[in-house]
């Protein structure tokens, strides 16, 4: 019996947010993600890495992580939200449009679709970053540096 089936949650979707840092960028990468379980029960996942990269490999590694986790809980399906269009874009869960690969990234990325295919039911969808304001804290963290400020409105000039 799964984690999952435990819990009484059967098919019920887990929901992932993911964001990723790489300070400066390039450089020391921090990974963060929120899992949200179907009966509400959260855990929080936040590292920085052995390695140095780009935002966009950050971002990969907090996705794969994040899905590597619910697979050992047993989860069968999965929701997942990213403020990084090219991760959602090179995904596949974007427009109709082909998305030219990122060679450096594409082992990466590779394994990340192999993740996806793992869940019997998966959405991944882009959302705006004032709405992942929680994982991007925990990446922040995992390399020693608090939340970003709140965006200030600025009026328009007339």
């Amino acid at each position: 019996m799964s984690v999952g089936e435990e819990q009484g949650c059967g098919n019920l979707p887990w929901t992932i947010y993911c964001d990723g840092s790489a300070m400066p960028n390039p450089g020391r990468m921090g990974i963060g993600a929120v899992i949200t379980a179907p009966d509400g029960s959260r855990h929080t996942l936040s590292q920085a890495t052995h390695t140095t990269g780009c935002n966009n490999e950050a971002e990969l590694m907090a996705l794969t992580l994040a899905l590597r986790d619910l697979r050992e809980r047993g989860a069968t399906a999965v929701r997942a939200y990213s403020d990084n269009s090219i991760l959602v874009e090179q995904l596949g869960a974007a427009g109709p449009e082909p998305v030219a690969p990122i060679v450096r990234l594409a082992a990466l990325f590779d394994e990340a679709r192999v993740l996806l295919g793992s869940f019997d039911d998966v959405r991944l969808q882009w959302i705006p970053r004032h709405r992942n304001g929680e994982a991007d804290a925990l990446a922040r963290a995992a390399l020693g540096f608090g939340p970003k400020p709140p965006a200030r409105r600025t009026r328009k000039r007339r």
